[in-house]
């Protein structure tokens, strides 16, 4: 059979090295699979492995070049991890893929992770040899790391097991995912954050636990997953695809959705590869360094954050060298297959940092403010008819006398008529249209301050590259939403964070103190703490895009869609509609792979929507490229008519995503969790909110005037110069606009 495409000139910007303990990790790795019954021994009268197979695949070779500094015993602790883990793989294949015996899969998945304890020991009893492996695993492995290390490992090796279900339901009902959620659910399947957490015990590099969640290291995995996937995925495909009839590969989604061939779809996997390597070195570079710093990690700490990184990076180079030699991947054709041997791996460095340049350079290259014109608008799919308060128009009122109560309107950066022209109540109501009229204020209040905010960041802090002051600016908005244990929030403290004072300050403190105080006072605890981090995190990615800015990078697509989803603040309004929830709904429903599924894909929606609308103002008018259709100009080489039906057909794909989780996953979710009728109608009209606020953003873009090109030319490109025609004299002209828009 021949290979159905040839293989892409991968990026490999680091030459692959063996470890010298490779002969006897795979006499060790044959002997410890024999002993667990993987090899010659069928299951449920299936064969799984036999001795030609587990030499062919040789797995120690595979960990002997991810690896090429560990000692002999690290070494074969690993391999066993990774003949255990593709052992599972086929063993699931077999037993479930094959047959779509969901109930059985599920029940088989349920018992893994009683053979993980974070704490004490393995007190079930394993039945396969699977779970027979796991727990030997285990137990060999958790004494040498810390909790926090076998916690975040469980929970990796729990994903990588868990979410086997989705592509088994996946391929039951023949669908195929959409580029966006593939990227996102692979990471999860495919067992690399899983492999991150291996290099840690075999580089002797744990992370320090004060920077492991932070998003420089969150990326760092995260990047390096996404390239380790993508290019199994290239040399998987034959196999996947055209041998098993496996419907989750990379190639595959981008085949069916760009509407392609197999070589160009192979080309354009191997570009989103070579542009997460590119981030994964941008935040090794930039983001690291400063995270390290901030926490004050100690000598040994960043010792083993550089080791960390290396061992990542070798990983790579090593995992590519393996999938050129192991028979269990199509290797025979294409420049990858060229030139094998560890001595031109070198070679292959250099032909491959040439090849990317051009990407690499376009990354750097945006000019500010280049003369864009409006956008033709595609036809955009809306199936859900938009709901609108009748309380809208006391809240357009409310809405005005805030902003000028809090000085938002102070002519520094909005004035009267752009908080007017926004019409940041008319999305409130359609995002929360069985609001009462007191929530609506408060909603429109936080939609204006938000919006507000988002303004103001690039404004003081971008033309200057100040992040120091945007970062303690993020310390200050912190403090001032206090968590307050008998209720709602107390006066900020004015002793402040580090000798900073925290009493508000300016209009962008105090409105957010005012809107804060109002919404703490009807939440608990928990959901004081719970809608304060998702405010954290808008801020915070904030810095992300001044960061980018000081840079002048234009975003990886993965990193830029996943940002988007907090810059946009797509966390703090979904939280609104959940704050009426109550406790009632257990937390283990909102953490599901079906929730978060919803939300993420309702999320990029809107966000992919708010960048079709807003790219002749952000582009020409603020100067600025956090676009997705820029995003994607960028990275296609392409004008921006292609860019933009590219975004549309992403965000028609995510909405019918939407669709699909609400109406299959949605049920199954319920029965399964076996929630009582009171909770399933709260699960269920969680799903309507998020209906209306999609259709609600997307009317408020179609009625507002921030991003319409009669708005436009009154947006001054000058520093200092922000609004559009204000004072006593220009009421009419703002009159006459919303005249003629109606």
């Amino acid at each position: 059979m021949g290979q159905p495409y040839e293989l892409p000139d991968f990026y490999v910007p680091h030459p692959a090295r063996i470890n010298p303990h490779l002969d006897g990790a795979r006499a060790h790795s044959k002997s410890w699979a024999y002993d667990f019954d993987m090899i010659d021994v069928p299951q449920q009268g299936k064969a799984i492995w036999d001795e030609h197979d587990f030499d062919s695949h040789d797995y120690a070779l595979l960990c002997a070049y991810t690896h090429p500094d560990a000692t002999g015993p690290a070494l074969d602790l690993v391999t066993d991890w990774y003949v255990w883990v593709f052992y599972f793989d086929d063993h699931f294949l077999e037993l479930y893929k094959k047959t779509g015996d969901i109930p059985a899969a599920t029940a088989y998945l349920d018992r893994l992770p009683a053979f993980m304890p974070v704490e004490g020991d393995i007190t079930s009893t394993p039945e396969n040899p699977v779970e027979r492996g796991l727990a030997d695993l285990w137990t060999r492995t958790v004494p040498a790391m810390s909790a926090g290390w076998r916690q975040r490992f469980r929970q990796t090796t729990e994903a990588l097991l868990a979410e086997s279900l989705w592509e088994l339901s996946n391929i039951t009902t023949g669908r195929i995912a959409n580029p966006i959620e593939y990227v996102e659910m692979r990471r999860k399947v495919g067992g690399a954050p899983w492999s991150a957490n291996l290099v840690e015990y075999a580089a002797g590099a744990e992370v320090p636990v004060e920077i492991a969640s932070t998003r420089p290291m969150r990326v760092l995995s995260d990047t390096f997953s996404d390239a380790v996937h993508l290019r199994n995925d290239l040399f998987s495909y034959q196999r996947e695809v055209e041998v098993e009839g496996e419907l989750n590969n990379g190639v595959l989604v981008i085949e069916r959705f760009v509407g392609c061939g197999a070589q160009q779809a192979a080309e354009l996997v191997n570009d989103i590869l070579t542009s997460r390597l590119h981030q994964f070195e941008n935040t090794a570079l930039t983001e690291v360094p400063r995270v390290v710093e901030e926490h004050q990690v100690d000598p040994a700490g960043r010792l083993a954050v550089f080791n960390y990184v290396k061992g990542l990076q070798d990983w790579q180079s090593g995992g590519h060298e393996w999938h050129l030699r192991s028979s269990r991947y199509m290797n025979k054709g294409g420049k990858a297959a060229e030139g094998r041997g560890l001595g031109m791996s070198a070679t292959r460095l250099v032909a491959s940092l040439v090849a990317t340049a051009p990407y690499r350079g376009r990354s750097h290259q945006f000019v500010p403010h280049q003369a864009v014109g409006p956008t033709n608008l595609p036809s955009i799919y809306m199936p859900f008819a938009a709901q609108q308060s009748p309380h809208l128009g006391a809240a357009r009122f409310a809405t005005l006398s805030w902003g000028e109560r809090t000085g938002i309107t102070d002519g520094t950066i909005w004035d009267a008529g752009m908080l007017e022209a926004f019409d940041l109540p008319l999305c409130a109501a359609g995002i929360f249209p069985d609001a009462t009229p007191e929530q609506l204020d408060l909603a429109s209040a936080w939609l204006a301050w938000g919006t507000y905010a988002d303004d103001y960041y690039p404004a003081v802090f971008g033309r200057r590259r100040d992040l120091a002051g945007a970062r303690v600016s993020n310390q200050r908005l912190s403090a001032i939403m206090a968590v307050d244990a008998d209720g709602p929030s107390a006066p900020p403290d004015p002793r402040g964070i580090s000798g900073v004072p925290t009493a508000p300050v300016g209009a962008l403190e105090v409105s957010l103190a005012d809107i804060w105080q109002r919404t703490a006072a009807g939440m608990t605890v928990e959901q004081q703490r719970a809608f304060k981090q998702t405010v954290d995190s808008m801020t915070e990615s904030w810095l992300w895009e001044l960061a980018n800015q000081a840079q002048n990078r234009i975003p990886d697509p993965v990193d830029y869609i996943e940002m988007r989803r907090r810059t946009f603040g797509s966390e703090l309004t979904m939280s609104l509609c959940r704050i009426g929830h109550g406790e009632r709904v257990p937390a283990e429903v909102y953490r599901s792979r079906p929730i978060h599924a919803m939300e993420n894909a309702a999320a990029d929606y809107a966000c992919l929507l708010n960048d079709l609308f807003s790219y002749h103002k952000e582009i020409q008018y603020d100067g600025d490229f956090h676009n997705g259709v820029l995003v994607v100009q960028n990275f296609l080489a392409c004008d921006k008519e292609r860019a933009v039906a590219m975004v549309n057909e992403l965000m028609t794909a995510r909405m019918q995503q939407f669709e699909q989780v609400v109406a299959v996953d949605l049920p199954a979710l319920i029965t399964g969790f076996g929630l009582e009728d009171d909770v399933r109608r709260i699960v269920l009209r969680y799903a309507d909110e998020l209906r209306n606020w999609m259709s609600g953003i997307l009317a408020w873009h179609r009625g507002c005037h921030r991003y319409g090109a009669a708005d436009l030319p009154h947006r001054s490109t000058r520093p200092g110069a922000l609004g559009i025609p204000a004072g006593l004299g220009t009421s009419a002209f703002r009159i006459f606009r919303k005249a003629g828009a109606a």
